[in-house]
């Protein structure tokens, strides 16, 4: 199994995506980078902490290559925009590819690399260390799915959703 902890805008959003996707194991909302010792939604939402909203995901290589859960986290999330996802803006929403070894860093190398070809403006993506994940609130965890009347869900999870299985439908578990 390798694990990969990606920050791309609002944790809900990456999480859904790949929770859907053949190979991964599980999928985990939590917090990553900030300089505080702790990590919680309010103290991160308050930009005061560096964290940034990040999802833990664990997948199996002989299913899914890394190559393509790293290519999806950069479809279903705009890596050339600066502490914002849309209406989602502060640190907390930052592009970060959180890093556990040389392997990992030359991986993400490699994706940001690939991603320069789909995106015209220059992708501003953070490469950082992981020192800590700290996992979010139960009440965040497979949001989308516990969710679905939810207008947020709706209007911002559901196009990513449908953006990522019209470009990777074979990676897809359901159809």
């Amino acid at each position: 199994m390798t694990t990969y902890v990606l920050a791309g805008g609002c944790f809900w959003c990456l999480d859904a995506v790949f929770r859907r996707l053949k190979g991964v194991e599980s999928s985990l909302c939590g917090y990553a980078g900030g300089t505080a010792d702790t990590a919680d939604y309010y103290t991160v939402a308050s930009s005061t902490t560096d964290h940034a909203e990040s999802v833990e995901v664990t997948f199996d290589e002989s299913t899914i290559p890394k190559e393509t859960i790293l290519d999806i986290f950069f479809l279903i999330h705009d890596p050339t925009t600066k502490d914002r996802q849309g209406n989602d803006v502060g640190p907390q929403y930052a592009s970060v590819m959180f890093y556990e070894n040389d392997e990992q860093k030359a991986d993400f190398e490699a994706a940001i690399q690939r991603a320069k070809e789909h995106w015209s403006d220059p992708i501003v993506t953070e490469l950082t260390p992981l020192e800590k994940f700290y996992e979010a609130e139960p009440e965040h965890q497979d949001y989308f799915n516990n969710n679905p009347a939810n207008g947020y869900c709706s209007i911002v999870i559901a196009p990513k959703i449908v953006k990522a299985r019209k470009a990777y439908s074979v990676w897809f578990k359901d159809k």
